[in-house]
């Protein structure tokens, strides 16, 4: 059904990697020039994977499994994202422009991961539920 809280954890992870980082600046540099995700390409394939294995991942809600192994994979996309904006925030001087400010859009892929975390854990609930039920038929 989708009217289930692991669907509400998606789409808030949905929200998260699809809506606010076009609010949020992933930076500022150091001569107050503010930069958001979509003027680096890597941040733009990302999020967009991010966002679209959220949605393929609530129009999964028949199959738990499906729904599970996609959160997962959402998880891991989003550490290398993760992964990926800090070590841009941390490079040299001399190889990028220095990082002056980071902002609240460089934080936004260890919010989805927490509510990919979330959305798992009802899954897995959900899934042993069921499991449970079919036993005693």
């Amino acid at each position: 059904m989708i009217q289930r809280i692991q669907t509400v954890y998606l789409a808030l992870a949905f929200l998260v990697t699809g809506v606010l980082p076009f609010v949020f600046p992933i930076w500022t540099l150091a001569n107050g020039k503010v930069e958001y995700f979509m003027m680096h390409m890597p941040f733009v394939v990302l999020f967009g994977l991010s966002t679209a294995i959220s949605v393929l991942s609530i129009s999964f809600y028949k199959k738990r499994q499906h729904q599970f192994v996609l959160g997962r994979l959402n998880m891991i996309l989003n550490l290398i994202l993760l992964g990926l904006l800090i070590y841009r925030s941390l490079s040299l001087p001399g190889e990028a422009p220095a990082v002056s400010e980071k902002g609240i859009g460089m934080f936004l892929p260890a919010i989805a991961i927490v509510f990919l975390v979330l959305a798992n854990k009802a899954i897995k609930r959900d899934e042993d539920l069921v499991k449970s039920v079919d036993r005693l038929r």
